[in-house]
């Protein structure tokens, strides 16, 4: 079922019209940059193909200067590596994705800006499957969930798991919507 869901997923995120998603990409980094104004570092998705596009969202929050980290992949794990802007800085991983070069940073994180498929209305998110944000959210690190994405993307459409981890946020074009608990 929730492989379906993420195939139905994709291609509404996919179809999404180019026009309406630049202008739903800037209204989710205003809301962002507004929500979290606060906040000091930020581990941030590297958007790839149709994610909610987080490159200006990075680039606006290095200006403020505010600490970016961007997740790589180690074996089951992701973990957040500093990210100054350069482009150099990054390598693509065997799934096409840019990941950082850098060292692996463990130190604490405010917010963390969450790729998504969907997201229902208690805030579980449906994910790709492979369950690196839910392991690195269930040690208990005290973060903000934040997750971003379309409008369309928000549904009641599936049930969280066991090990399903809840974002705290979901920022779309549409608004916030902040998940009580």
């Amino acid at each position: 079922m929730k492989d379906q869901l993420r195939y139905k997923y994709k291609i509404k995120r996919k179809y999404f019209q180019h026009s309406a998603r630049e202008v739903a990409d800037g209204a989710i980094a205003d809301a962002v940059l507004q929500a979290f104004a606060d906040k000091s570092s930020f581990f941030v998705y590297y958007s790839y193909g149709s994610e909610a596009d987080t490159h200006a969202l990075i680039a606006r929050l290095i200006e403020e200067g505010k600490s970016v980290y961007l997740p790589r992949v180690e074996g089951e794990n992701i973990v957040p590596v500093k990210f100054s802007g350069n482009e150099e800085e990054l390598v693509k991983s065997a799934l096409g994705i840019s990941e950082p070069k850098g060292q692996a940073y463990g130190g604490p994180i405010d917010v963390c800006i969450t790729p998504l498929l969907a997201v229902n209305s208690r805030g579980y998110r449906l994910g790709y499957g492979g369950g690196y944000y839910d392991r690195y959210f269930a040690d208990g690190k005290k973060i903000i969930k934040a997750g971003i994405g379309y409008g369309l993307q928000f549904t009641d459409e599936f049930e969280e798991e066991q090990n399903d981890v809840p974002l705290d946020i979901f920022v779309s074009e549409r608004g916030i919507i902040t998940f009580g608990r």
